[in-house]
């Protein structure tokens, strides 16, 4: 992908709604999330580590309120006769996005993944990796996708199919 592409679709996927969770769990100062240790500081979640030894708020943090309450943003549902054969590696596939993601934005992170007897479910703190883990896959393997985003809800379903 080019920079052209590259800016183009950074361009569409551009939110009008905030997240719901990053608006209610809003700490006032400087913070840490006493789960993951991810630390908040100029309207940020960060994994930075803050050298200075200033207090900082005990916090929970949005991506651990969400895998807390069971929440998800974002979804991705795995399906075809393509699934059965590399199962194992399409689960690899989603660990390593959402690895290289993670490493970036604090709050991108896994739920769950789910397997069925014909499908992989994948849930996500934020709609961003579920976006990235659909268009992984699309390059990696091939296959049909498609991408909901929810008109009522801060939420993203991805469906991605191949035989």
């Amino acid at each position: 992908m080019d920079k052209y592409q590259q800016s183009h679709k950074d361009k569409l996927f551009k939110p009008d709604k905030t997240d719901p969770y990053t608006e209610a769990h809003r700490p006032s100062g400087s913070a840490q999330c006493p789960n993951c240790s991810a630390r908040y500081h100029g309207g940020q979640w960060t994994w930075h580590t803050d050298t200075s030894q200033a207090p900082v708020e005990a916090f929970v943090c949005p991506a651990c309120q969400r895998i807390a309450d069971r929440k998800p943003a974002g979804q991705v549902r795995i399906s075809g006769a393509f699934l059965q054969a590399h199962a194992e590696e399409l689960t690899n596939l989603v660990h390593n996005t959402e690895a290289r993601e993670k490493r970036d934005h604090a709050l991108e992170r896994l739920i769950e993944i789910a397997k069925d007897a014909d499908e992989l479910v994948v849930t996500t703190t934020g709609m961003h990796l579920a976006n990235r883990i659909g268009h992984a896959l699309e390059a990696a393997y091939d296959g049909e996708s498609s991408y909901r985003y929810s008109d009522s809800e801060f939420y993203l379903s991805v469906d991605w199919h191949r035989d």
